[in-house]
């Protein structure tokens, strides 16, 4: 797997330690099957599934710890779980489960993870599925469900550029 230089992971000291303690540096946890991730870090086999989905999901290009974390919170653990799934149907459940609308952007950052759960492709990245969603969503919009919060009200932050760039 390509693009592991930059993997971070929300580890405790204590599986940090243990990392240490066997002389593995988080870019080779995935060299590891997770049950022996859950050996090795002494973790419970729900805690080593995340880990590694968390160091998987940052081998995509232009994923980071952030999304690789959102990407959990659906309640997916590899590459193979996303294939075959649709980007925007994911955006949606993800706004629903959030309770809030997105930026933009986040939709192409789903419609890039499923594209690379297909084809592997490196050299996509979000930005290149921004066309993409824009002619999708002005043909089909957004589900009846779509909460009516967008993620900057509830998170407390400032729209800076009302029009937006998206």
């Amino acid at each position: 797997m390509k693009n592991r230089k930059n993997i971070k992971l929300p580890l405790t000291d204590i599986e940090k330690a243990k990392l240490r303690k066997n002389k593995i540096k988080i870019a080779n946890v995935l060299d590891f099957a997770i049950d022996e991730l859950e050996v090795l870090l002494k973790a419970t086999p729900e805690r080593a599934k995340e880990i590694y989905a968390l160091a998987e999901f940052q081998t995509i290009p232009s994923v980071g710890i952030k999304f690789a974390e959102d990407l959990v919170f659906l309640g997916y653990y590899s590459l193979s779980e996303l294939k075959n799934k649709d980007g925007a149907k994911l955006t949606d459940e993800y706004e629903l489960k959030k309770g809030y609308c997105t930026d933009p952007c986040v939709e192409d950052q789903f419609r890039l993870v499923v594209n690379f759960a297909n084809t592997k492709d490196p050299e996509k990245t979000w930005w290149d599925f921004t066309e993409e969603r824009k002619k999708f969503r002005t043909e089909n919009g957004y589900p009846q469900s779509r909460p009516q919060k967008s993620w900057f009200e509830i998170l407390g932050y400032e729209q800076k550029d009302k029009k937006g760039s998206h």
